[in-house]
């Protein structure tokens, strides 16, 4: 695979939002075929980045699938968004800071607590089962600009996520990766029933 060629093909592929945010860059010490990590809102652009000599295994469908659910999912996620989360984590920081000028160990320990619990809470709001199943649908849909149809994509998508693992050298899929799969087969037509509301529940 010509590297040079299938990244100016992954350029044209993106929507115009996924240019303006994201940089395209190689790497082969990377253990993943692709990697892209949360977005800070105060970068410009994100990196993502391919291991190219895992990524020539995929079929050019999957290829296609799988970079665009990951810059669906990288100009999707928004840490800026406002949250209950994003109150108590700045009400905990503020009060680590008094307390600190008290000089109260305990005020300073419970207002710490409070700031980690919620920030914990809004880094799991970037990958829970809601934003991932969102940046999956996002790129069937821009994939069908590009050609495909809803069932092609949904399809090309799940049997990418089937086999990632293996390439990877991972074990299997986790929990969010399986409910993942059950809503694509659902958009492929392969299940009838969507999802249940209670999996999308934060």
């Amino acid at each position: 695979m010509d590297p040079n060629a299938e990244i100016n093909r992954l350029r044209d592929l993106m929507p115009a939002s996924g240019r303006m945010k994201t940089r395209l860059m190689l790497s082969e010490s990377q253990p993943g075929l692709i990697s892209a990590d949360v977005p800070r809102p105060w970068n410009q652009t994100h990196p993502v980045t391919l291991n190219l000599a895992l990524w020539q295994q995929l079929t050019e469908p999957q290829r296609d699938l799988l970079f665009l659910r990951t810059i669906c999912w990288v100009t999707a996620v928004n840490l800026l968004r406002p949250s209950w989360y994003q109150g108590l984590a700045a009400t905990g920081i503020v009060g680590t800071l008094f307390e600190l000028s008290q000089g109260d160990a305990v005020g300073v320990l419970t207002a710490a607590g409070l700031a980690t619990l919620a920030g914990v809470q809004l880094w799991r709001t970037s990958r829970g089962v809601r934003v991932e199943t969102a940046a999956d649908e996002r790129a069937v849909e821009v994939a069908q600009r590009r050609g495909y149809t809803a069932a092609e994509a949904a399809q090309a998508l799940l049997t990418v996520i089937e086999t990632v693992p293996s390439i990877e050298g991972r074990s299997g899929l986790n929990a969010i990766d399986l409910i993942r799969c059950q809503n694509l087969r659902s958009l492929a037509g392969f299940s009838p029933a969507p999802l249940p509301e209670r999996y999308f529940q934060p």
